[in-house]
């Protein structure tokens, strides 16, 4: 018997993917998303529709390690299909570019989206003149070198709770708030299968559409030493788009991470 309101609880699945190939993960008319993917491969293992809420709604060619996505609990059947089978149906279903990682419950009304204290983004650049190959696909190749240093110094004025209207795309915010809260940015060089990146890591309780690629875009400028880091700041108090910096491209960007309150969701064994 099918229970009402998903009374029986929440199934959440942690998802992975390359977003090179999708039109973004939100599902689109005539477009290929992460989300009509993953939800055409749950409705064939589950045999019914299901109406998936992401935690983070990724543009077109970003990448995630940790997107997490709810829908409701019908059938009691549902409970029963452990970890492995989960797995290995989804292995099956999805594309060679989309994983399902993990597989928990929740309580019942529990929302990926809504019930996220903290989601986390990292930003990768290959700040040096010769060509990245076997990480080009997950970077911005800048060619140039930047001062990560100087970068950090502009990144601590985004720090707390702010209108952040300077960084986000015009059409989006129309009508929308525009206040959120960044509560770490850092930077760190690292050897990513035998190729130095620039990491840029940014954790906030939620973000704008294009906000993290526009905030990497702004502090390039600074990092190149087109403009100093207290720009930055003045950029956050105009509130208009067109002071910022540009939109860095999406390859360099991943959803890295989601915060969720202690014990809310439970594995599945």
């Amino acid at each position: 018997m099918r229970a009402a309101d998903g009374a029986l609880g929440t199934l959440v699945l942690r998802v992975a993917y390359d977003g090179a190939a999708y039109a973004g993960f939100a599902e689109q008319r005539d477009q290929v998303t992460v989300a009509g993917e993953l939800r055409r491969a749950v409705e064939t293992l589950l045999r019914r529709e299901v109406d998936l809420t992401c935690a983070g709604r990724t543009d077109a060619g970003v990448h995630a390690l940790s997107q997490y996505v709810s829908f409701p609990v019908e059938d009691p059947s549902e409970l029963a299909l452990t970890q492995r089978r989960w797995l290995r149906a989804m292995d099956a279903l999805l594309p060679r570019d989309i994983a399902v990682r993990a597989v928990y419950t929740a309580p019942a009304g529990f929302s990926a989206r809504f019930d996220a204290r903290a989601r986390t983004y990292i930003y990768r650049i290959a700040d040096r003149p010769d060509r990245p190959v076997l990480t080009r696909p997950h970077v911005w190749w800048h060619r140039y070198p930047l001062d990560e240093e100087a970068m950090a110094a502009g990144a601590a004025h985004l720090i707390g709770e702010h209108d952040f209207k300077s960084f986000c795309k015009v059409a989006s915010a129309v009508g929308k708030p525009t206040c959120r809260n960044v509560m770490h940015t850092s930077f760190a060089r690292a050897s990513e299968l035998g190729e130095e990146v620039l990491a840029f890591t940014i954790t906030g309780n939620a973000f704008l559409h294009s906000m993290v690629r526009t905030i990497v875009g702004t502090l390039v400028e600074v990092g190149a030493h087109r403009r100093d880091p207290a720009w930055v700041g003045e950029v956050l108090a105009r509130c208009d788009r067109t002071a910022a910096g540009p939109t860095a491209p999406a390859d360099g960007l991943v959803f890295s991470d989601v915060v969720y309150d202690a014990g809310q969701l439970t594995p599945v064994v």
